[in-house]
């Protein structure tokens, strides 16, 4: 049978509103959702406008902003009365977009397999009724892929994260435990260094490490990362 999550993350609800550009107008915001008895999951600027005249008019801004605990009727409802929101618009939370998230980050070409191992595994699950996308960044050097495998912790959605390389080890290993402690698991390509001891499954075949990452964060899927940790294949 699919394999469900022991807790899933709760269903959001997300509108598109444009907003006077002025300093207050998150913190307006912000107490409308909680009115409402929600809470904000993010909030994001898609685009700025222009001030309106030259005499320092307010500009606009357009928010994406998606709310946990509140239903769709009550959040317009506690928004729209906003003297900083000029218009509402009802869109799609990203998780029902594009949903889960598997980064790969590492060298070009292993990036390259393990993506497309991804990509094929997710498809199949996607057509099932699953929402996973891979997210890529081929990256060199020590500092620059130890930094990307701590953004991993800011990304919205992020379930996963496979490390492709040929080595790595020193401030990357430092940063994968970091990753790992707040709940976001870690496969590696067998490669050279000390990475291998800091992440949850080490896989060989670039395209075998990027099937087993999608199946670890489907639902649609019986495979269980946990139960693979700290072995190798």
């Amino acid at each position: 049978m699919p394999r469900r999550h022991p807790n899933p993350l709760p269903p959001t609800t997300a509108v598109r509103l444009d907003v006077e550009d002025e300093p207050g107008a998150v913190a307006a915001i912000a107490a409308a959702v909680a009115r409402a008895g929600g809470r904000p999951r993010s909030l994001t600027t898609m685009r700025r406008a222009a001030a309106r005249d030259a005499d320092g008019g307010l500009g606009q801004a357009e928010l994406e902003l998606e709310v946990e605990g509140a239903d769709e009727a009550a959040l317009i409802a506690a928004l729209q009365p906003l003297r900083e929101v000029v218009e509402i618009r009802k869109t799609r939370p990203m998780d029902k977009v594009f949903g889960k998230r598997v980064i790969i980050v590492g060298g070009g070409a292993q990036v390259a397999q393990v993506a497309l191992g991804a990509v094929t595994e997710a498809d199949r699950h996607n057509i099932r009724g699953e929402r996973i996308s891979v997210d890529t960044i081929p990256l060199v050097g020590e500092d620059a892929i130890a930094t990307a495998v701590r953004a991993v912790i800011d990304l919205p959605r992020a379930r996963l994260l496979v490390l492709a390389g040929s080595i790595m080890g020193g401030d990357i290993s430092r940063a994968a435990d970091e990753l790992r402690a707040v709940g976001i698991p870690i496969i590696a390509l067998n490669m050279v260094g000390s990475i291998t001891d800091h992440v949850d499954l080490v896989v060989s075949d670039p395209v075998q490490a990027g099937t087993m990452a999608v199946m670890a964060v489907a639902d649609t899927a019986t495979f269980e990362l946990a139960r693979q940790r700290g072995r190798r294949l």
